[in-house]
């Protein structure tokens, strides 16, 4: 009955009724949660296979000596197996709370509600593990993580797969699963379209665990290996996503640009070169390195440096393209770094939207694709082709992030973030004599944003290519059998 009609409720009074019966079903959620604290340790050395498995997929993501935040800590195991410089866990369950001090005095843990995040400091990780189930609203959650999250800061989120429900509620029938509260199941495009709602874009996805127990070789050629595979994929119990703060409303971030083209026997192609890169930013830099040549190219750049301010020249001692980025990314004075083969088949005028990607925050990492419009005739062999084709499609199943084109040279990346690959480059070891997946590899690590910019590509005017197909193409099935190996055995 309304209140027009007689109802001698005041106005008001339905929605303090809804709300009290909010707050009721939530006090209620922490009383059974604080229930099962007390059992929550025995539970997990129980399913110790599957919260091992966890941990190695956050440590994967959330380098040591990070500041992390752990919303829904529990116990607080996953945070102190995750070693952070700054380990803050947050979970609405009192008694949960109580029990990770005791267990990890080393670490801060405070009683809260994620819905009404009062936290104020940033951290470099978040980390939701097996807790938006648990959510009355996952969308105010996701939406108060901005009040500790820097432009840098990254979003981990795990959860079951809802293919698995019937199976984790036999496992809690039958005594293998700690009982659980009534929660939400969300699949994978729920969370992202959450995320996106909530100004998160998601920067990666996959699932894991196939098999939730421990057999010897079974298990690992299931959860590590056979899990990546286009249907597989699919059935995984765990599903997680990697996501950052939507870099939308962010002002445009200005710089300095570095363009640092490493060159061999390339002299009919540097005036051209040097006439053609645009100014960008605050100011552009070309930066040659040489690679021991000797067709009068390190004589043509010489004469070169009076046409434009701003170009240096660099010799290498050592050998390769990966060698020569390196030295030239060190000797960088750039905030944006950029890689431009001399041989033009890249367009140097192609530039400038490489750098708009990565001053407007589209990309944290932008890969040259030559695979989108159509190209000259004879810019690429066939069989270049089908590799091209074959490396993208192995390296963006590995990797969890969509690359059209793996061995275009030219890549665009902001000093910190090269920063950042350089400081995790002992994970793969220096493995790679062509520079691109070095970069590649260590972008999709640090879970940047990696973003492909479509790109006309030319037929070669001067010189020969210095690729040996064959030679160049079992380095790269080498590289291929590295990045499997590291992605999946760390995992």
């Amino acid at each position: 009955m309304s209140a027009a009609a007689g109802d001698p409720r005041p106005p008001g009074a339905f929605a303090e009724e809804f709300l009290a019966r909010e707050r009721t079903a939530k006090a209620r959620r922490v009383q059974a949660l604080d229930a099962l604290a007390a059992g929550r340790d025995a539970w997990r050395a129980r399913g110790r296979y599957y919260h091992e498995s966890i941990e190695r997929l956050i440590r994967f993501v959330v380098p040591e000596g990070a500041s992390v935040l752990d919303v829904g800590c529990s116990t607080g195991d996953l945070l102190a197996a995750l070693r952070p410089r700054r380990g803050v866990g947050l979970d609405i369950s009192p008694r949960m709370v109580d029990i990770a001090k005791a267990k990890y005095p080393n670490l801060e843990f405070v009683t809260g509600d994620v819905e009404a995040l009062d936290l104020d400091e940033k951290f470099d990780y978040v980390v939701l593990s097996d807790v938006v189930g648990l959510l009355d609203d996952v969308w105010a959650a996701f939406r108060a993580l901005h009040r500790v999250c820097h432009p840098g800061t990254r979003v981990i989120v795990t959860y079951y797969s809802r293919l698995w429900q019937p199976a984790l509620r036999l496992a809690e029938a039958i005594g293998k699963k700690m009982p659980g509260v009534d929660q939400n199941w969300l699949s994978m495009d729920d969370l992202a379209n959450l995320l996106d709602l909530a100004h998160f874009e998601t920067v990666r996805s996959g699932t894991s665990l196939l098999f939730p127990l421990r057999v010897p070789l079974l298990s690992t050629l299931l959860n590590r290996h056979l899990v990546r595979l286009p249907i597989l994929r699919s059935l995984g119990l765990v599903q997680f996503l990697v996501a950052r703060p939507h870099a939308l409303s962010a002002p445009r971030r200005e710089g300095t640009v570095t363009v640092l083209v490493p060159c061999k026997n390339e002299r009919g192609n540097i005036r051209s070169l040097v006439e053609r890169v645009p100014e960008m930013g605050l100011g552009t830099e070309i930066l040659f390195v040489d690679g021991h040549s000797e067709d009068g190219t390190i004589e043509e750049i010489e004469r070169c440096l009076a046409l434009r301010p701003g170009m240096r020249l660099l010799h290498q001692t050592g050998r390769g393209k990966g060698d020569a980025v390196r030295l030239g990314f060190s000797d960088a004075r750039g905030d944006v770094l950029m890689i431009l083969d001399a041989d033009l088949t890249v367009p140097p005028e192609d530039l400038p939207r490489f750098y708009d990607a990565v001053a407007e925050g589209k990309a944290e990492f932008v890969n040259g694709s030559r695979l989108v419009y159509p190209m000259e005739g004879k810019a690429m062999r066939f069989l270049n082709l089908c590799g091209n084709k074959f490396f993208s499609l192995a390296f963006s199943t590995i990797l969890e992030q969509p690359l059209k084109d793996t061995l275009c040279g030219t890549k665009v990346l902001r000093r910190e973030s090269y920063a950042r690959i350089a400081d995790g480059r002992s994970f793969f070891g220096d493995f790679d004599p062509f520079g691109d997946f070095d970069l590649l590899f260590g972008a999709a690590k640090q879970n940047m944003k990696i973003v492909d910019m479509p790109v006309r590509y030319r037929a070669r005017t001067y010189g020969e290519t210095k690729i040996d197909r064959f030679r160049e193409g079992w380095l790269l099935l080498r590289m291929t059998w590295l990045a499997l190996r590291k992605f999946l055995g760390a995992r």
